[in-house]
C-alpha cells in the first residue's frame, strides 16, 4: 500500500512539474509572438492609448492654435475649394507678433503664386520679415512606394522666414500618430515641429546626434484640447486679447469636416477617442479626430517640454515578457483554481499598476496587455489542468461507486465518502414502485437486442425524464420495475407530491408501442416512515430502505391491475400532497399480507385538469359513498353514471363486478364493505 501511494505522489508531482514547464512556455511563447508579429499589434497599439487615458489630462499653456474653420471661412468669405488671400496671413502675423507671440507657425503650403492677388504675396512676404518670427510649411508629396519629394513654399516667402518644416504626418495603419517624428532622413528637412523648436533654441535640438532618436508623442488630452480660437476671432483684437498669444508659440492650420481649407485637409484618429463614450466626448465638447495642426503643436510642445514618450529598448521589453511569462506560466499552474485565480488577478492588478507608474514617472510607455493576454493564457491553462486532473480523479471515484450506487446517490456520496459506511435510520419517505402492464407476454415476442433497445429506452425515460426530473432517488431495477423514493438522502419537505408529479410524467411520456399495443406503466406510491440507509459490508452496500411501507408501496402498484388503473395513492400521501393535484377516492382495500384495510386514492392529473374531470369524479365519488353507506341500488347507479361520462372506468367497472358478487349472496346488515385482496 505504501509503495502504490508513493509510486501515485511521484506521478502527481511529475504530471504538475509538465503541466507547469508547458505553462510557462505557452504563457512566454505567446508573449514573444505578439510582441514580434503585427498579430499582436493592437496589443501594443492599446496599450499606449490606454496608458494616455489612464493618466489623465495634463494642463498646458505654451502653445495656441488658430483654427481655419468654418465659422471663419463663412466670417472672411474665404472659399472652401481654394487657398485663402494672402492678405489675410500678413494681417494674422502682423497682429499675432504685435500681441508678443513667441513663433507664429503655419501648418499650411504656400507652394503657389496667389494668381487671384498677386500682391498679397508680397503684403505676406512683408509681413514674415517684419515679425522674424514665422515658420512656413513644407509639403511632402509620395511619388510612389518610396520615392517622394518635398514642396517648399515659393521663394518670396521662404527667403523671409524663420524657419520651414515637413507638415507631413506619419500615422500608423489606424490613423493614429503614434511616433514623435523630428527628421525626414530621406529629403534631409526637419519636421514642422522641430523646425519650431529649433528656431526657439529649445534643448533637445541643440544636438544633432539625437534628433532621430525613438520618440512617441504625448498627447496631453483629448482631440481639440489644447487652446485655440478661430481665425476670424484671432484678427480682431476686441474679441481675443493680446494676453491670449503674449508669449505663446501661435500654430495655424485647418479644422475642416469639408473637403479644402488652404488646398488640404488632414485629420487623424485619436488615441483618446478610442475609448471615451460619445456620451463623454459630448459632454466634453470632443471631436472624434484630431486636426493634423494640433499634432503638429503636440509634437512641439513634447519637445519644448521635453515630456515625449519613449520605449524600453527591444531586447528589454522581451526579457520582461519573457521573465513575466515565466513566473506566471509556472507559479499559477502549482495553485488550486481558486487560489490561482486570486494570485493572476492580483498579478494583473500589480502589472497595471506598475506598468502605470512607469508611465507617468518615468515617461516610458510599455504594450503592458500583452503581459495580460500572457496572465490570462496561464491562468486559464491553470483553471484547465487543474480542474480536468480534478475531474479524471472525481469521475474515477464516481465510476467505482456507479457499480452499485444510482447516479443521485453517486453524486451525493462522491463528495462525502464517510456516507457509504453501512448505517440507516428511519425517515419518512414517498415510496414509488412501477411495473409495466402485461409485460411478460409482450416481451415474449422480442429477441435479445430488441427487448434490450426496449427497456434502455425505457428506462432513459423513466429515470431522466420523469424520476430524476423530480429530484427522487432510484433504488434498483427489479426485471421491468422500477424502486424509487423521495426524501432521502436529501430532505424534501414535498416530497409526496414530487413522488407523484414523477408519476404524472410517466403518464405524459409518449407511449413505446409493442406489437400495436401501448407500453403502459402501473404506479403505487405511499408515504411513510421507513429504515433508510447502506445496507451491507464496508466493501460493498446497498444504499435502500425497509419495513412494512416498502411493501405496502408494491401492493399498491398491484392494485392497479384489479382496477384498472395507472396509479394509486395511499391516504398518507393524499394527505401529502393536499389539493396540489387532482385524485379521487377509492375506497378501503385489505391488501394480501396486511390485517388492516388501506384507503387508497387515484391520482388523476394536474391541476389543469380539475375542472374537465369533475363531473366523472363527482358521480364517482358519490356511487363510492353510497356503496359504503350499504345503499347498493343508489351506489350501481352511480357506477353507471359514471361509465356513461367516462367509458371504460376501471374502479366503476370493478365495483359494478363486486356490487354483482354481493347480490348473489345473503348479507348481513354490518357486512363490510372494504374489499378483501386475495392476490398481490
Amino acid at each position: 500500500m505504501n509503495h502504490v501511494s508513493l509510486a501515485s505522489l511521484r506521478g502527481k508531482i511529475s504530471r504538475n512539474l509538465v503541466a507547469a514547464v508547458f505553462g510557462a512556455l505557452l504563457a512566454t511563447g505567446l508573449g514573444l509572438f505578439l510582441h514580434a508579429y503585427n498579430f499582436g499589434r493592437g496589443l501594443v497599439n492599446h496599450s499606449y492609448e490606454l496608458q494616455l487615458v489612464a493618466r489623465g489630462d495634463v494642463p498646458v499653456r505654451e502653445a495656441v492654435i488658430v483654427y481655419m474653420d468654418e465659422a471663419s471661412h463663412a466670417a472672411l468669405k474665404q472659399p472652401l475649394n481654394a487657398p485663402w488671400d494672402r492678405s489675410l496671413h500678413a494681417r494674422l502675423i502682423n497682429r499675432l507678433t504685435t500681441a508678443g507671440a513667441r513663433a507664429i507657425v503655419f501648418d499650411i503650403v504656400f507652394s503657389d503664386v496667389d494668381v487671384r492677388n498677386p500682391a498679397a504675396d508680397a503684403e505676406m512676404a512683408k509681413a514674415i520679415q517684419d515679425s522674424g518670427r514665422v515658420v512656413l510649411g513644407i509639403d511632402v508629396v509620395h511619388l510612389g512606394l518610396k520615392d517622394k519629394m518635398g514642396t517648399p513654399p515659393i521663394e518670396l516667402l521662404k527667403q523671409h522666414a524663420a524657419g520651414a518644416g515637413s507638415v507631413e504626418a506619419l500615422a500608423d495603419s489606424d490613423l493614429v500618430v503614434r511616433r514623435l517624428h523630428t527628421w525626414d532622413d530621406d529629403l534631409d528637412i526637419p519636421s514642422l515641429s522641430w523646425a519650431t523648436a529649433s528656431f526657439l533654441g529649445v534643448k533637445a535640438t541643440k544636438d544633432e546626434n539625437t534628433r532621430q532618436a525613438s520618440r512617441w508623442m504625448n498627447y496631453y488630452g483629448p482631440p481639440h484640447f489644447l487652446p485655440s480660437v478661430g481665425y476670424a476671432d484671432a484678427l480682431n483684437p476686441a474679441v481675443v486679447e493680446d494676453s491670449f498669444f503674449r508669449d505663446k508659440v501661435i500654430f495655424v492650420g485647418a479644422r475642416l469636416l469639408t473637403k479644402f481649407a488652404g488646398e488640404r485637409k488632414d485629420e487623424y484618429a485619436h488615441p483618446f477617442s478610442y475609448w471615451l463614450s460619445s456620451e463623454m466626448a459630448a459632454e466634453r465638447g470632443m471631436m472624434n479626430f484630431i486636426a493634423g495642426v494640433e499634432i503638429q503643436a503636440t509634437a512641439f510642445l513634447n519637445l519644448l517640454r521635453g515630456d515625449w514618450l519613449s520605449r524600453l529598448p527591444l531586447a528589454t521589453e522581451r526579457a520582461v515578457i519573457v521573465g513575466l511569462g515565466l513566473l506566471f506560466g509556472f507559479g499559477l499552474v502549482r495553485l488550486r483554481p481558486v487560489m490561482a485565480v486570486v494570485v493572476g488577478l492580483g498579478g494583473l492588478a500589480f502589472v497595471v499598476a506598475a506598468f502605470q507608474v512607469l508611465f507617468t514617472q518615468k515617461l516610458i510607455w510599455f504594450p503592458w496587455l500583452i503581459v495580460l493576454v500572457q496572465i490570462g493564457l496561464a491562468l486559464s491553462w491553470s483553471i484547465l489542468f487543474n480542474s480536468v486532473q480534478f475531474y479524471v480523479q472525481q469521475r474515477l471515484f464516481e465510476h467505482t461507486l456507479s457499480l452499485y450506487l444510482s447516479p443521485k446517490l453517486v453524486k451525493k456520496f462522491a463528495g462525502n465518502p464517510k456516507l457509504l459506511k453501512p448505517g440507516a435510520e428511519e425517515q419518512v419517505i414517498s415510496i414509488f414502485f412501477s411495473d409495466i402492464a402485461n409485460f411478460t407476454e409482450m416481451s415474449r415476442h422480442l429477441d435479445s437486442d430488441a427487448l434490450a433497445g426496449l427497456m434502455n429506452r425505457y428506462f432513459e425515460t423513466a429515470v431522466s425524464k420523469c424520476i430524476h426530473h423530480t429530484d427522487g432517488t432510484v433504488v434498483k431495477y427489479i426485471g421491468d420495475a422500477i424502486f424509487a423514493f423521495w426524501n432521502a438522502p436529501e430532505g424534501q419537505p414535498d416530497h409526496a407530491w414530487r413522488a407523484c408529479a414523477a408519476a404524472l410524467r410517466f403518464r405524459d411520456q409518449v407511449m413505446q408501442v409493442v406489437d400495436g399495443k401501448p407500453l403502459r406503466t402501473r404506479i403505487g406510491i405511499h408515504s411513510a416512515l421507513a429504515r433508510v440507509g447502506n445496507f451491507g459490508s464496508a466493501e460493498r452496500v446497498d444504499y435502500t430502505a425497509l419495513g412494512e411501507s416498502v411493501n405496502l408501496a408494491s401492493r399498491l402498484e398491484g392494485l392497479n391491475k384489479f382496477l384498472g388503473t395507472e396509479c394509486i395513492i395511499s391516504r398518507e400521501t393524499k394527505e401529502g400532497i393536499g389539493d396540489r393535484l387532482v385524485t379521487r377516492p377509492l375506497g378501503l382495500f385489505q391488501l394480501k399480507g396486511f390485517g388492516k384495510p388501506v384507503e387508497v386514492h387515484e391520482l388523476v392529473g394536474w391541476p389543469e385538469e380539475e375542472e374537465q374531470t369533475r363531473p366523472w369524479r363527482e358521480a364517482f365519488a358519490q356511487a363510492l359513498a353510497d356503496y359504503h353507506a350499504r345503499k347498493l341500488e343508489s351506489a350501481e347507479q352511480g357506477f353507471r353514471r359514471t361509465l356513461e361520462l367516462r367509458p371504460g372506468d376501471g374502479p366503476s367497472e370493478s365495483y359494478l363486478d363486486r356490487l354483482e358478487e354481493l347480490r348473489a349472496q345473503p348479507l348481513p346488515a354490518d357486512w363490510e364493505t372494504h374489499t378483501i385482496m386475495r392476490e398481490k
